[in-house]
C-alpha cells in the first residue's frame, strides 16, 4: 500500500513540477518581449493575457493528458458521470479543476481523486500568479507612458 502511494505521490509531484516550469517559462519569455514590442502600451499587455491564457490552456492539457495516462494506463480509477468517452472529456474536466469551477457532471473515482486536488491548487496558484505578473507588467507600462 504504502509503495503504491508514493508512486502515485510522485507521479502527482512531477505533473505539478512541468506545469510550475511550463508556467515560469511563458511568464519569463512574456516578460523579456513584452517591453520590446513596437506597439502601444494597451497592445503589449493584450499581448500579455493572451500569452498567460495561452499557457494556461497548455498546461491544462498537460493534466487532462495525466488523467487519460492515469485512468487508461496505469488503471488508477476513472471519471464517471456525463461522459462521451474522448480527450476532450479529460479536457474539460481538467479545465473545471484547475479553474476550481468544480465538478458536478463527472466525479473521479480511485487515486486520480488526488491529482483533481493538486490540480485545483496548482491551478488557483497559478493563476494568482499570473495576475500579480499582468499587475505588475501593466504598473510598469503605466509609469512608463
Amino acid at each position: 500500500m504504502i509503495p503504491h502511494l508514493l508512486l502515485i505521490s510522485l507521479v502527482n509531484v512531477i505533473i505539478v513540477a512541468i506545469v510550475v516550469l511550463i508556467h515560469y517559462e511563458f511568464l519569463w519569455r512574456i516578460n523579456k518581449y513584452l517591453p520590446n514590442m513596437p506597439v502601444r502600451h494597451q497592445y503589449r499587455i493584450v499581448f500579455g493575457v493572451a500569452g498567460a491564457m495561452f499557457a494556461h490552456t497548455v498546461e491544462i492539457w498537460v493534466f487532462a493528458c495525466a488523467y487519460h495516462f492515469m485512468i487508461n494506463c496505469l488503471e488508477w480509477g476513472s471519471l464517471v458521470g456525463n461522459l462521451e468517452g474522448g480527450i476532450l472529456d479529460y479536457f474539460y474536466y481538467s479545465f473545471t479543476s484547475y479553474t476550481t469551477l468544480g465538478f458536478g457532471d463527472i466525479t473521479p473515482v480511485g487515486e486520480i481523486r488526488y491529482l483533481t486536488g493538486i490540480e485545483s491548487l496548482t491551478g488557483l496558484v497559478l493563476i494568482t500568479w499570473t495576475a500579480s505578473f499582468l499587475y505588475l507588467q501593466m504598473e510598469n507600462q503605466w509609469n512608463i507612458n
